[in-house]
């Protein structure tokens, strides 16, 4: 299965780059324009002769991938180029729906486990490690011009958009933070339950991504939610251990 997931992993590697790594918005869009155009091609039978596309050509055809994940994460890149801040925790949610989700349909799909049950357990596993990548990264994203906190969570605080640009972290913050830790950290209880439907050669790895999901929960819980003063992040040895105890199926 090493060779499906690189080629999948290529994708959605490269127009994640090309979203966050470009020059300006427009150049990003263009060249999400052109990403969208290849795929389109690919689903259409006029598969382009170049870069990852004749790889990942044969792993659609080999798994018989849908074509519907490969859009709906171009469509959240897209949107990255012209929204930087959310309303309300519903958009958000949205925004991971196809920022997050599509990959974990992806990879049910690689292992002919795709279902309703499959697919609303995956969706909480993927919501989840987006979330806490957002908590984890509230400083970084904002000197990209970004805020992931939802405005009606901020206001329910009471989060200005001035607390983001502090060197340590206010109180109200901290405490939106903490509320949205546990929302996240509930998602991936929710979605745990995954590894009872699928192949047991997928089981260990979705037990790690929850897990690493949680762990950067706790990462930042351990810094008392001051992530404007220091990026949380989970130490090589708790990976290593995380890594160690899903080999032996201890986790």
């Amino acid at each position: 299965m090493r060779q499906p997931f690189y080629n999948i992993y290529a994708f959605c590697r490269t127009a994640d780059d090309l979203a966050d790594e470009s020059p300006t918005p427009q150049a990003a869009l263009e060249g999400l324009d052109d990403w969208q155009i290849k795929i389109d091609a690919v689903f259409a039978g006029k598969i382009p002769q170049s870069g990852l596309f004749p790889a990942l050509a044969e792993t659609i055809a080999a798994f018989g991938l849908r074509k519907q994940p490969f859009d709906d994460l171009l469509s959240a890149f897209r949107q990255d180029q012209r929204i930087n801040a959310y309303d309300s925790t519903p958009q958000l949610i949205d925004y991971c729906s196809r920022s997050a989700n599509p990959v974990g349909h992806l990879v049910l799909q690689l292992a002919d486990s795709s279902n309703e049950t499959t697919t609303k357990l995956s969706d909480e596993i993927c919501t989840g490690l987006q979330l806490a990548n957002f908590w984890q990264d509230v400083a970084r994203d904002y000197k990209i011009g970004r805020i992931y906190l939802p405005g009606d969570a901020r206001d329910r605080f009471g989060v200005t958009t001035a607390m983001i640009t502090h060197r340590s972290t206010p109180k109200p913050l901290r405490n939106l933070l903490a509320s949205l830790c546990d929302e996240a950290e509930g998602c991936f209880r929710r979605g745990l339950p995954l590894v009872d439907h699928v192949p047991d050669w997928l089981a260990g790895d979705i037990k790690l991504f929850a897990h690493g999901g949680l762990a950067t929960l706790d990462s930042i819980r351990k810094i008392e939610f001051d992530v404007l003063r220091v990026r949380p992040k989970v130490g090589k040895f708790q990976q290593m251990s995380l890594v160690a105890r899903a080999i032996v199926g201890k986790l």
